[in-house]
């Protein structure tokens, strides 16, 4: 699995973060609203991943391992680490 926590405040997403990564990353995000996103070293996000971080709209720490995820997706600015 591609979704996993680094501490009670941050979940990381490393990897292709295909599909079944989505319903983790939700439940992950539902028990701890206020945690972070860490998404350095995601590539590939599949749609349903980036549904639900734009969806939930947790804080970004960055920038997405992804270009194109970064160019299209990411926070008006650079993206700066929020640990």
């Amino acid at each position: 699995m591609t979704v996993t926590r680094r501490d009670p405040e941050t979940i990381v997403l490393a990897g292709p973060c295909p599909v079944e990564d989505a319903e983790p990353l939700l439940q992950m995000l539902l028990e701890t609203p206020a945690a972070a996103v860490d998404w350095r070293a995601c590539q590939a996000p599949h749609t349903a991943v980036v549904q639900v971080i734009l969806a939930a709209g947790p804080a970004l720490i960055g920038p997405c391992g992804d270009a194109w995820t970064e160019k299209w997706l990411a926070p008006e600015g650079p993206a700066t680490a929020v640990a």
